[in-house]
């Protein structure tokens, strides 16, 4: 199995990851932060990744630490299930409406890190979440999983479906790099090695 765990103690946070690129989507989760609980729930729903969360925060500073700290080890975590990434697909994209809002998404698994934003997301609190966290938690995760990642807000209104939309996208998009390419069990890169 593709899978990895990690934990990660600082004076702000403790987080225990478990993941499980190989699974059916099943997510516990706890970080304190109802709002990015349900966007976790989404990612490992759409990712079909199996995800466990356990992350205790300074919550009453902010939700800050929390998000970006769940992000660095989500990222380790799919960096170390992925091992020397041969037999993947490597690239995955999808364009994905929610209600009013349409995002796209694209991913690649080539080990350099790289996040293009290009999401227009006023600030709004949605819960204890707020919505720039979104952009923090992404680029977290693109620069330790050493993946490019591009996000594209097309258009939209609710706050809730723009950051709902990426999540999802992006969860769609990973799907794709992570899956198993039934043509080839070689690295799918022409150095061979990524």
């Amino acid at each position: 199995m593709r899978s990895a765990a990690i934990s990660r103690k600082t004076g702000e946070t403790q987080v225990d990851l478990q993941i499980n690129l190989d699974g059916q989507g099943v997510s516990k989760l706890e970080t304190g932060i109802g709002f990015f609980d349900h966007m976790l729930n989404l990612l490992s729903r759409h990712s079909l990744i199996d995800l466990s969360i356990r992350a205790a925060g300074d919550l009453h500073v902010d939700s800050h630490h929390t998000v970006e700290d769940v992000g660095i080890c989500f990222g380790q975590a799919l960096k170390q299930a992925l091992g020397d990434k041969a037999g993947i697909r490597r690239y995955g994209w999808a364009t994905l409406p929610m209600d009013e809002t349409l995002v796209t998404a694209a991913v690649d698994l080539g080990g350099r890190p790289f996040c293009v934003w290009q999401a227009e997301i006023p600030l709004e609190i949605l819960g204890a979440f707020p919505t720039s966290l979104a952009e923090e938690f992404w680029r977290a995760v693109a620069s330790n999983a050493l993946m490019n990642l591009h996000v594209k807000l097309h258009y939209g209104q609710n706050g809730h479906h723009k950051v709902e939309g990426i999540f999802k996208a992006v969860a769609r998009a990973l799907r794709q790099a992570v899956e198993p390419d039934s043509r080839s069990t070689a690295i799918p890169s022409t150095k061979g090695v990524l």
